[in-house]
């Protein structure tokens, strides 16, 4: 087993403690459920960020085609040199055609930059079909901004969006002194697996605008924060729903405000 040197890139804090790498790695290596099992046990896996390979050297395993998407010169360097039957591919996930990596659907895992965490799970939307599971560890604020139920105070924009197509699990907290150099912050693991929704019902390029019109004014009512969407005659403007805050909707609320705003 390889013990890991650690450095600090891009906004990276990396994981030293192998325990910690493993849980993350069994995160997707081991399947709790049936279903599961039968729906991502045996995915190929692509891991962002991989860094020195901590979480890598126990994705290798079990003998799973593994992936590893890394910007850092440095990095890639190393990684080829010490794991040289991982395919390691140089460049920025952000900018990627992922569909050119995989010819079917794919695991995706990291230990993700926490400068650029909220994007990868904006960028998993726009792959949902092919990503039956996503896991991995990024800032405890944004993981439980993730997973937060409507009512929080931390549910948001990211919160329905990932909501509407994926069932989203907090697993556990990693403290600080696990990291080389420590972060100011606790970081938080989180799974989500592809829920069973094969469509809104709705417009999906307007639900998302709805939901961040909603959550742009998050302190007004949407009765304001949505004047501007909601046609002048549309029978939702009287329902209750447009005195409450973006934060007390579901998904299926943000759905019938949708297709209020549709006309329908």
């Amino acid at each position: 087993m390889t013990q890991v040197k650690a450095k600090k890139a891009l906004g990276q804090h990396f994981l030293t403690d192998l325990n910690v790498a493993k849980r993350i790695a069994d995160t997707i290596e081991r399947p709790e459920l049936p279903d599961d099992a039968k729906r991502w046990g045996d995915l190929p896996v692509l891991e962002i960020g991989p860094g020195m390979g901590v979480l890598s050297q126990f994705l290798m395993q079990n003998g799973r085609n593994i992936k590893a998407v890394e910007i850092d010169t440095e990095s890639v360097d190393y990684l080829r040199r010490v794991f040289p039957s991982l395919e390691v591919i140089e460049g920025d996930f952000l900018k990627m055609n992922l569909k050119d990596l995989f010819q079917g659907d794919f695991a995706l895992i990291g230990n993700y930059p926490y400068n650029i965490s909220s994007q990868i799970f904006f960028k998993v939307l726009d792959y949902k079909e092919s990503i039956p599971v996503v896991a991995g560890m990024l800032q405890k604020e944004v993981a439980e901004r993730i997973c937060s139920k409507p009512g929080s105070k931390v549910y948001g924009i990211l919160s329905v969006l990932l909501q509407a197509w994926y069932d989203c699990e907090y697993l556990f907290n990693v403290p600080p002194s696990v990291f080389s150099p420590p972060p100011k912050v606790t970081s938080g693991v989180i799974r989500l697996t592809r829920n069973s929704r094969k469509e809104l019902g709705c417009d999906e390029r307007l639900f998302k605008t709805v939901v961040k019109t909603a959550f742009g004014q998050r302190r007004k009512t949407l009765r304001n924060s949505l004047a501007g969407l909601i046609p002048p005659d549309s029978p939702i403007r009287e329902d209750a729903i447009m005195g409450l805050r973006p934060e007390r909707l579901g998904v299926e609320d943000f759905i019938r405000l949708t297709l209020a705003v549709k006309g329908n």
